[in-house]
């Protein structure tokens, strides 16, 4: 493991302002609640500050507005999140399994390997993929035929790349399969959670842009496009032909139905289902418990105009009570 570092050490490698001792000896990070001597902690919101007066760490990452919070020693920074991931990569670089290909997976004769990549135990590589330097798939990954993976990529055990689409049209009584003839395509520094599926497109590619991050367990349908640097968390499922914008985040359980559009820079909350595109940026939340189809349609439409409601109700409230005043 490296270090230790003093405090000094890491704002020079990191940025950041020191106040108090720099010399103060850091050997790994911790939790305000259960951070000890040689650790430090961070706080993010001042909501948290009982927690760091009775913290026993030796030092705390937080903002210029909470610095006067606390004695101990201190790294004062713009976002003090986002700086203690870094700290903990410097305690705490990346394991990954050695470059080259385990006895136990199979890689296609066709299939084009960058340098340094790392392919698992019980890995399926396809013929005609590509996979970029230094990217790293754990074991069990299967990536279908004429997929592309970039630069750097995390891919966890269990995921599956490239699968076929849902395309099937119903005739008569039956359905008939679509051919689905597109691939998915992936860009530099994304990382993909286990068991995560990623279905190849109908004709055109699914694309994953850079720096994309999905959790555990996230299904993306055939033909989606996923703008760079969204994250979308655990057991989010986005239906086929779906965009999403850039720096998206999408909470947990979160479904995205099919052929919609959501802009650059949107949140959208955990278990929210968005049914329409979302074409401002902002945070959307949206439960909603389920009825007949007909029932659950008309009322949500009503909800959608409950503010717009009470605003007039207000008017009116007002109105009469002017009326009042004036026949008193």
């Amino acid at each position: 493991m490296p270090g230790p570092f003093t405090l000094a050490q890491i704002a020079s490698q990191l940025g950041g302002r020191v106040a108090g001792d720099p010399q103060v000896l850091i050997r790994q990070v911790g939790s305000l609640e259960r951070a000890g001597r040689g650790q430090i902690a961070f706080l993010s919101s001042p909501k948290y500050r009982a927690r760091l007066a009775a913290t026993g760490a030796s030092a705390v990452v937080l903002a210029a507005e909470a610095e006067a919070l606390t004695a101990l020693p201190r790294i004062v920074c713009d976002n003090p999140y986002a700086y203690f991931a870094r700290v903990s990569q410097l305690f705490n670089p990346r394991t990954l399994q050695p470059p080259g290909v385990h006895p136990g997976a199979w890689v296609a004769p066709g299939a084009t390997l960058g340098a340094r990549v790392s392919i698992g135990a019980g890995c399926v590589i396809g013929e005609g993929v590509a996979i970029g330097d230094d990217s790293c798939l754990y074991p069990a990954v299967v990536v279908y035929p004429g997929c592309r993976i970039g630069a750097r990529a995390i891919v966890h055990s269990g995921a599956v790349i490239g699968a076929d689409g849902f395309g099937i049209a119903r005739d008569g009584g039956r359905w008939q399969k679509i051919p689905q003839i597109g691939a998915v395509t992936i860009g530099d520094d994304v990382e993909i959670g286990a068991s995560t599926t990623i279905d190849r497109g109908t004709m055109d590619d699914t694309v994953i842009g850079d720096g994309v991050k999905l959790d555990n367990q996230v299904q993306i349908g055939h033909n989606c496009r996923i703008g760079a640097h969204t994250a979308v968390a655990g057991c989010v499922a986005v239906a086929g032909s779906a965009e999403i914008g850039k720096h998206c985040t999408i909470g947990a359980g979160a479904l995205i139905l099919g052929h919609l559009s959501i802009c650059d820079r949107v949140d959208v909350s955990a278990d929210t289902v968005i049914s329409r595109s979302i074409r401002k940026p902002g945070t959307y939340t949206g439960m909603f418990p389920f009825d007949d189809n007909e029932s659950w349609a008309r009322n949500t439409a009503l909800v959608r105009h409950l503010a717009e409601l009470a605003d007039r109700v207000r008017a009116l409230e007002k109105r009469l009570q002017g009326k009042e005043g004036g026949d008193g």
